[in-house]
């Protein structure tokens, strides 16, 4: 008894060894980085591995524009189109419940206004579905413009309704007829948020809270930033800015960016761990409906956008994963069953916080078999 305790003591200080020396490896990644891209302002990163035993969030950098305090890796902040993952994994939990179907045409599930804004338009409400929106291929043109962004710039406090955003987006051209084009609009989420209200007869926001079990899956610092009362476990936001527009994103009312394409306010840590569940079957558990999120769906290969999830390549491998414009991004890798996801402070360059989570992808991928 005492040789085989000692075995497992011996075994357990071995494997907490290995994680502390390859946090050791992440933070010199990270670290690097932010040294050779200090315009970042702030580097956020979290790496869920639980092969390795690894659960680790690190933060480097200021909390902001002009604002000398340090981040707290802990700290929350506005995940803008990262939202879309749990959007579309809300509704195929719908579908796997049996409350819906994927191919459902969009004239059965929205209410007689929306409809009427879109038929009005022009859009065949009978011949877009479900799965067009999700895959962006309703040919719906979005109300996220250039004229927009202006409009966001002179009236920072505007408080925007989904019905204004649905509105707005009916004024604009149609791309196409469904199922022949892909454009990437926040439109189509938006009118998702609306289905998931029209079928659970709930705020969508309850509903997915509802849906994806938050409760059950631990996940206490999540939630639809102005709808939903900041969490008391919650550290405060981070100050992200977006240098392109000069916005202080705290300054902004957050209904700009709230009705599904985006609104979710989360930390690093839980944004991992949530598509760490996700695509392990911990949210939806039925392999087939899983299976629909990361399945291609025509015509839009050239940037393998399925539903809710692209599908690109991290280190290497195969990853699902999904961004948001405020800087944020997330990914799942399928081959080492692990998540990262990662934040740039200033939102204009996520696309180095996604180089280092390839860096860390690489890096873990590197380690596999080995603890």
């Amino acid at each position: 008894m005492k040789l085989i305790l000692s075995i497992t003591a011996s075994v357990a200080f071995s494997a907490h060894v290995f994680a502390q020396n390859t946090e050791a490896l992440f933070k010199k990644i990270v670290d690097s980085t932010y040294n050779a891209h200090p315009e970042m302002i702030g580097l956020i990163v979290d790496v869920e591995s639980p092969d390795h035993k690894i659960s680790w969030s690190y933060a480097v950098g200021k909390n902001g524009k002009d604002n000398q305090q340090p981040i707290d890796p802990a700290q929350p902040l506005l995940i803008a189109s990262t939202t879309k993952p749990y959007m579309a994994a809300a509704i195929l939990r719908l579908v796997e419940n049996g409350t819906l179907s994927i191919d459902t045409p969009i004239k059965n599930l929205l209410s007689a206004k929306t409809l009427k804004v879109l038929s009005d338009d022009g859009y065949d409400v009978e011949k877009i579905n479900l799965r067009h929106l999700l895959s962006h291929t309703a040919g719906i043109n979005d109300y996220v413009t250039e004229n927009y962004f202006s409009f966001i710039t002179t009236h920072k406090t505007y408080n925007w309704t989904r019905d204004e955003q649905i509105a707005l987006a009916g004024k604009e051209k149609k791309v196409g007829e469904p199922g022949t084009v892909f454009r990437y609009a926040d439109i189509n989420y938006v009118l998702i948020s609306e289905i998931i209200e029209q079928k659970t007869g709930k705020p969508f926001y309850e509903a997915l809270r509802n849906l994806l079990n938050y409760k059950k899956l631990g996940i206490k610092n999540t939630w639809f930033i102005q709808l939903e009362k900041k969490p008391e476990t919650s550290l405060p936001l981070v100050n992200q800015y977006w240098r392109q527009f000069d916005w202080q994103i705290k300054d902004l009312n957050p209904s700009w960016d709230l009705y599904g394409g985006g609104g979710i306010a989360s930390n690093v840590k839980e944004m991992a761990q949530f598509f760490q569940m996700l695509f392990t079957g911990k949210v939806i558990k039925d392999p087939k409906v899983l299976q629909l999120m990361y399945t291609d769906v025509p015509p839009n290969l050239e940037i393998n956008y399925c539903l809710g999830i692209r599908k690109i390549k991290s280190g290497g491998m195969m990853a699902y994963n999904h961004g948001g414009g405020l800087g944020t991004d997330a990914i799942y890798i399928p081959e080492i069953n692990a998540s990262i996801s990662s934040a740039s402070v200033e939102a204009g360059k996520r696309n180095i916080a996604v180089e280092v989570s390839s860096l860390l992808a690489a890096k873990l991928k590197s380690l596999k078999g080995s603890k």
